[in-house]
């Protein structure tokens, strides 16, 4: 017969208030298998725990009821202290009569409150007396990181877990690392120049001895769970070999032909066999094989890239490769992008080559730009004398599908204004806005800086229209503040357009098994207590791709991920709670619509074999390491096969029939 002890807590007042726990311990005490039961002030205090200890040891209790609060609040306290006197932590269970009972009422008779308080620890009690002792899981750790993204979120993360020792995989799609921010001309509120706080970082991410990069490449898929992933990486052919290249750049001198700069947004000109940008890393060429004549005309055709060469290492058949990897952990650091012009048929997007995003303008503001640093026009490589800055183009816009604010543009406005100011000194900065949303360090004075000291306009309204004439472009607007309507003569507009996620983020997340939102960026864990971590164990993101944030933020959350990490990394195994679904194998009768249903992708099939080794059979069977005991299979089971350890059938009715 089992020895159940009940302790009553009063909680101060928060309970005792509308609870009678005095008649509760006295009415629990009757109930079949209870042989103690006790009334305290404050259970979860050091007097408390040691109380429960020392009587579990004097009775040989062999199960424990909490009547106290919510189990999210002090289930793991109690049960530490179970565990301490010798008990199975996993048989001592919470009746929540605070948040479920004492909370809810305002009864001063108290009687309504303590009488569903003891119906509560009854239903406990019945509970309880159906446990079984469980033991934690222990699971192998490999402590090696993949990180995917090599911007500055996925660049500090991955630099993090290397300085604690352990090695990290870092893939980065493009051919070199430094994601948006080696677009940026300078960072605010400190306008530092962006390649000069960034570049360190990404030479120093290469020739870390615990860092292997992937650049040009992209995780094809990926399988496991926490500790164990096994990783795919797809390494898209260089028409380079990287062993043998010195980064001399004479075939990029050497190449007589040219395509468009995506790294300048188009504005500017690249050879077919390049590095996007002077400071890449690695300075390794990548060959356009989309323009190349050798490979879109005759193959025969041109190869001054492979005649220059001294190292011979130019490759004209090399083909994608593939590499698998072993990892502990996954950090998730895709970044971001923008909205095109395009999306703006009303302010002529795509029509006007003066009308352009704040990531365009970056690239005339930065001295590696197509124009050097000079602010110049698009369409005629004039210098602008007055330019118009809109912001919220496309955020905060339901007919755009961007109901968000894009947290970053008022700043980066703010800093575009001050920049054109500081090139072209006699030139006129208009920015219209709708709100102001400046929350950040400094932030705040920043954008007054760029209106009282480098006198940009700023006019609250929104723009309704852009249209040329006479060469200029025209804006049409409205100023709130005023109350009239604004025409404007500029000869550049900048917008301001919403960050989106990256193309192609909804497929990586399928791939990891890891969720989105409505709009594509990655769901966390929890956004303020696991604002780090997914649902998916072991996974953990970092910077834009969580939503739109700014650079102290993505470094901060690189840090955060590698803090996570490390602590995963910190043991030979990782020990989880028991509380899995497990199945009954011989009533399985593999319909699979568990498989289907698991959110975690826990759910494996298993070959039942006869003595020689034939199979016999498929049935379900729960990856111990993935499943994280939400449920979602045993609801999905018709043939009732599977059930949820420490939540079983057996336990859930006799909780409910003992009301």
């Amino acid at each position: 017969m089992s020895k159940v002890g009940v302790f009553v807590c009063q909680c101060g007042n928060n309970i005792a208030a509308t609870v009678d726990t005095a008649k509760v311990a006295e009415e629990v005490a009757k109930l079949p298998g209870v042989v103690h039961t006790e009334n305290c002030r404050f259970l979860c205090s050091s007097p408390g725990q040691q109380l429960v200890q020392e009587i579990i040891k004097t009775n040989g209790l062999d199960k424990v009821v909490i009547a106290a609060c919510s189990p999210h609040m002090h289930e793991k306290t109690f049960r530490k202290a179970s565990e301490a006197a010798g008990l199975n932590p996993y048989q001592c269970e919470i009746a929540n009569i605070r948040e479920h009972c004492s909370w809810v009422h305002e009864d001063p008779t108290k009687s309504v409150g303590t009488g569903k308080s003891i119906d509560i620890t009854r239903m406990t009690v019945a509970r309880v007396l159906r446990n079984s002792p469980l033991d934690k899981i222990k699971v192998p750790v490999t402590k090696k990181a993949l990180v995917i993204g090599g911007g500055v979120a996925g660049i500090q993360a991955a630099l993090d877990i290397a300085e604690a020792g352990h090695e990290v995989i870092l893939v980065e799609k493009e051919p070199s690392i430094g994601g948006q921010m080696a677009k940026l001309s300078e960072t605010f509120p400190t306008m530092d120049c962006s390649q000069c706080i960034l570049t360190p970082k990404m030479v120093e991410a290469a020739h870390h001895p615990k860092i292997r990069l992937y650049t040009y490449a992209e995780v094809e898929s990926v399988e496991g769970y926490i500790g164990n992933f096994t990783a795919k990486i797809r390494k898209k052919a260089k028409s380079v070999i990287e062993e043998l290249c010195t980064e001399c750049g004479e075939c990029t001198a050497k190449c007589p032909f040219y395509a468009s700069n995506e790294f300048d947004s188009g504005m500017g000109k690249r050879k077919l066999i390049y590095i996007p940008f002077p400071q890449a890393v690695p300075a390794i060429p990548v060959l356009d094989r989309a323009h190349c004549p050798k490979y879109v005309k005759d193959k025969k055709k041109c190869g001054v890239c492979a005649k220059v060469c001294g190292p011979n290492c130019i490759d004209f058949d090399q083909e994608d490769s593939f590499v698998t990897e072993r990892v502990g952990a996954i950090v998730v650091a895709t970044g971001y992008e923008v909205m095109g012009v395009e999306r703006f048929p009303e302010f002529g997007g795509g029509r006007y080559k003066d009308l352009i995003t704040g990531l365009d303008f970056e690239r005339l503001a930065s001295a590696s730009g197509p124009t050097g640093g000079e602010i110049k026009r698009p369409s005629d490589g004039k210098v602008p004398h007055s330019v118009v800055f809109i912001e919220c183009s496309g955020s905060r816009d339901e007919s755009k599908g961007v109901s968000y604010c894009s947290n970053i543009c008022c700043m980066y406005t703010a800093k575009h204004a001050m920049l054109y100011r500081h090139k072209v000194h006699a030139g006129r900065a208009y920015v219209f806005y709708m709100d102001i949303r400046c929350g950040g360090k400094r932030y705040e004075e920043f954008h007054r800086r760029a209106v009282e000291q480098d006198g940009a306009t700023y006019l609250r309204g929104r723009v309704s229209r852009v249209y040329e004439r006479n060469r200029r472009l025209v804006v049409q607007g409205a100023d709130t503040l005023s109350g009239s309507q604004v025409e404007l003569e500029a000869d550049l507009v900048v917008l301001a357009t919403a960050v989106l996620p990256r193309v192609g983020a909804k497929d990586l997340a399928k791939r990891l098994g890891i969720s989105y939102d409505g709009y594509g960026f990655y769901s966390e864990y929890h956004p303020k207590l696991r604002p780090v971590e997914t649902a998916t164990a072991g996974i953990y993101l970092a910077g834009a791709c969580i939503g739109p944030v700014d650079i102290p933020t993505s470094v901060a959350q690189g840090s955060a991920t590698a803090s996570k990490v490390l602590a995963l990394f910190s043991g030979d195994e990782l020990t989880r709670e028991p509380v899995v679904a497990e199945v009954n194998t011989t009533t399985c009768n593999a319909c699979w619509d568990c498989e289907t249903a698991c959110p975690y992708r826990a759910i494996q099939r298993d070959a039942i074999k006869d003595r020689s080794g034939k199979v016999i059979r498929y049935v379900a069977k729960v990856n111990e390491g993935v499943c994280v005991g939400c449920g979602v299979c045993v609801a999905a089971c018709h043939s009732k096969t599977i059930d949820l350890r420490g939540y079983t059938d057996a336990q859930i009715y006799a909780a409910i029939c003992a009301v």
